[in-house]
């Protein structure tokens, strides 16, 4: 059967519901249809009217591991369709469900005649011990908290307790704040999908908005047409009219004014339902003072009327960044220094099991090697795993010792982070740094935390290192050749 480009949206969309209980989103209806025709994701963002950096980094990823799992083998943006086609044969369905998006008819139209030596924590519980992925069968948590009702979630998601439990019971208090902080590609996104999931069996309203939705040329730039933008957009979210000319008084009140009268006389007094306000990205605000230093202080102000008022009591905040707060504000304004701080760590020995075995690996593999290479970093743990998994003649061994070179596994992510850092001397230099250090060393704070966000090294302290043996042998001959 051949597939054209309305199967192929409708294959992917029931891949995704029979495999991990979900549909399509529409941005993510809207990727799959720019990537069928050969779009770059600037393409796809110019039409759609989400950012690039949205599209590529947050949905995209997203979108591309979980049709990877949903299928059984790794696809990316540029050779998913032949994995579309192999699992429409596999499983023939007369009645695909249609899935149609706004702007795919305007994308088309628009481009259509266009021609993409450290040791971490886990490494050394699995050295001790020899583990396999059997050895720890009995030890493995269940994946929901026992205070938290079962619903439909992700077909792999491994739950790191109390993290769960915590964020749940703190979001059903009225008026909570949970920060909760972990580098990019650890998992705070399905943490949050599955605390929301969770909560809204409760009766709670629901929201999860990014900050990578912004412009930040746009909205980055004016304190007034960014609370627009905040304000707009929890509308759209929770499915209610666009009120903004109704509440807003920018020359009267001010913007902070009339975004706490939008929230306080719209949204929350809209439905006697709690609402749940998870922002996720806000260190995206931290280049910007104009913004972040009204913002936060916004925010800590809501938390505050919670106190004293019962509209605002229906209000719960979830604050989501990747790195720490390196930014100076003002504590009595700060919405970083109250609430439950919820740090999100490597997966441990057992977790890393529990991730495995739901891949359904065999259950005589080893996995102290892979441990010794990634550590519990959750995101290069899948991709092995989703390798292992997709290609039987692959070898756990070939797998590790072709992992730091552009024909390994982990080629696309490494060269992600590579161009995001080459571009910037200082960073450049603090990664050069940390890399060829032989113990953990200090650095400015600024480059460690953005370091750090990304993932790529671990602090304790004022004290910077690898954060695992991979990017450690991959930046170091990066690195090399460029001072070559």
């Amino acid at each position: 059967m051949e597939l054209d480009l309305e199967r192929a949206i409708a294959t992917a969309d029931q891949a995704l519901f029979d495999g991990l209980g979900r549909h399509l989103s529409d941005v993510e209806t809207e990727i799959l249809r720019g990537a069928w025709q050969g779009f770059t994701y600037d393409q796809i963002a110019e039409v759609s009217g989400y950012s690039d950096s949205y599209l590529r980094r947050d949905v995209g990823n997203k979108l591309w591991r979980s049709l990877s799992q949903a299928l059984g083998e790794t696809v990316s943006k540029t050779d998913f369709r032949e994995a579309l086609q192999r699992y429409l044969i596999q499983h023939p369905t007369q009645n695909l469900p249609q899935v149609h998006s706004a702007n795919h008819q305007a994308l088309a139209a628009e481009n259509g005649n266009r021609d993409a030596p450290e040791q971490t924590a886990s490494t050394a519980a699995l050295t001790a011990t020899g583990l396999t992925t059997t050895a720890l069968a009995s030890t493995v948590p269940s994946t929901v908290p026992s205070t938290i009702v079962e619903t439909a979630q992700p077909a792999i998601y491994v739950a790191r307790p109390p993290i769960e439990a915590i964020c749940y019971d703190t979001l059903l208090q009225p008026g909570s704040l949970v920060r909760i902080k972990a580098p990019a590609l650890m998992g705070k996104t399905l943490l949050m999908e599955h605390t929301l999931a969770q909560l809204s069996t409760q009766a709670l309203r629901t929201v999860i908005l990014s900050f990578e939705l912004a412009d930040r040329k746009a909205h980055f730039s004016d304190l007034d047409r960014f609370l627009r933008w905040f304000c707009v957009n929890i509308s759209r979210e929770l499915g209610m009219p666009n009120q903004i000319e109704t509440y807003w008084d920018e020359a009267g009140m001010g913007s902070k004014a009339s975004c706490t009268s939008y929230v306080e006389e719209y949204l929350l007094a809209a439905d006697d339902r709690p609402l749940v306000l998870c922002l996720d990205d806000v260190d995206l605000l931290f280049p910007y003072p104009e913004i972040y230093e009204d913002f936060f202080g916004l925010l800590r102000s809501w938390y505050e009327k919670a106190r004293r008022r019962m509209n605002w009591k229906k209000l719960r905040l979830c604050i989501v960044h990747a790195t720490d707060v390196y930014i100076q504000l003002n504590i009595n304004q700060s919405p970083f220094n109250i609430g439950v701080p919820l740090n999100l760590p490597e997966f441990n020995p057992s977790q890393i099991l529990d991730l495995a075995q739901q891949h359904h690996l065999l259950a005589d593999i080893d996995l102290t090697p892979l441990i010794h290479l990634v550590g519990g970093h959750p995101y290069l743990l899948e991709l092995a795993f989703l390798a292992l998994k997709s290609h039987p003649n692959l070898s756990l061994e070939n797998l590790i010792q072709s992992a730091p070179t552009e024909a390994g596994i982990y080629a696309n992510h490494l060269r992600e982070c590579w161009l995001r850092i080459r571009g910037n001397s200082d960073l450049t230099h603090a990664l050069n740094q940390v890399m060829r250090a032989t113990q953990p060393i200090q650095m400015e704070s600024v480059q460690a935390y953005q370091l750090q966000s990304m993932g790529l090294i671990r602090l304790q302290g004022n004290q910077a290192a690898p954060r695992c043996p991979l990017y450690r042998q991959y930046f170091n001959a990066q690195l090399q050749q460029s001072l070559e």
